[in-house]
């Protein structure tokens, strides 16, 4: 029988199959032994061995559209990142990582920032700003006051939507709104660090509507980077990517170099600094990360 992981606890999947019962299931020893882990979103085939307690064996794993490293999660049409505005201040840092992920797994990104009832209409428009090259539409929602929420069933619809982000931003009191039946415990943010408390263990797959799909997954506090020359880091930014090939030297990092066209265009204010910040510092990491490399080849 077909079905889809929706969930998966403790080395047990549960699957959404297509007589529209849920099975509990193990995955075959043969998948450990081959090195390949069923991932939530995987469309698998599974042997029913108990049809009244709903138990079976995940039999093979059906070929995947796509597969992404963090979330870790399979079939993916779309990702909505949600980063709350205020309380916790938002990590743009974090928020950039998670694009370059996304940019360079080629899954298309749409922003939701939360919290808008407890910021100015300046802020919010400031933030928007930022980032309305970098991903396919930011959405602004407050989960308070209920605004927002259509706007994003909208974006959602015919869609297998990945949804992440930091901890505390309000992601599972989204979900408890597009989907009541999910009955999600929210959790408060710590005063103290202003972080929001975990309040989603695994990854999970909610059907929401017709042919519409969203996984929550578990908040993030940090997010390593693609493992890729850093000489490519800048075509995951788009507001460089216009620029590519007029800088003086070819192959400019945009950093050091003289002629740089990126940083006049950054002294002009048109290319925003925390993001061009951000990304000499992610430069940085992928540079320290090839010396130790290299240092632990030479050895």
């Amino acid at each position: 029988m077909r079905g889809k992981i929706i969930k998966g606890i403790g080395g047990f999947y549960y699957i959404w199959c297509e007589d529209e019962q849920l099975y509990e299931c193990r995955a075959r020893g043969a998948f450990r032994k081959d090195g390949i882990k069923p991932l939530v979103g995987d469309d698998v085939e599974i042997q029913v061995l108990d049809e009244e307690e709903a138990l079976g064996n995940i039999e093979e794993i059906l070929p995947r559209k796509n597969e992404l490293i963090r979330p870790a999660v399979a079939n993916v049409d779309q990702a909505m990142v949600v980063f709350a505005m205020a309380e916790p201040m938002p990590n743009l840092n974090l928020l950039d990582r998670f694009l370059v992920m996304m940019e360079w797994q080629k899954v298309d990104t749409t922003i939701c920032l939360s919290k808008q009832d407890i910021v100015t209409e300046e802020e919010e428009e400031e933030l928007k700003a930022v980032y309305a090259g970098c991903a396919s539409q930011v959405l602004v929602i407050s989960n308070i006051n209920n605004t927002g929420i259509e706007e994003v069933r909208e974006c959602l619809e015919g869609k297998t939507t990945v949804l992440a982000g930091p901890s505390g931003v309000g992601k599972s009191s989204l979900v408890n709104q597009l989907y009541p039946q999910a009955e999600m415990q929210t959790g408060s943010v710590s005063g103290k660090i202003q972080r929001g408390k975990h309040t989603t263990r695994h990854s999970e797959l909610f059907h929401i509507g017709r042919h519409t799909f969203l996984f929550d997954t578990p908040g993030f506090s940090s997010l390593r980077l693609p493992e890729v020359p850093k000489e490519e880091l800048s075509h995951y930014f788009a507001e460089f990517v216009p620029y590519e090939g007029q800088c003086c030297y070819s192959g400019c990092a945009h950093i050091h170099e003289p002629g740089c066209i990126v940083k006049e265009e950054l002294e002009k204010g048109k290319i925003c600094r925390s993001r061009y910040e951000n990304y000499v510092q992610m430069y940085g990491e992928m540079a320290d990360c090839e010396k130790s490399k290299n240092w632990r080849t030479k050895r």
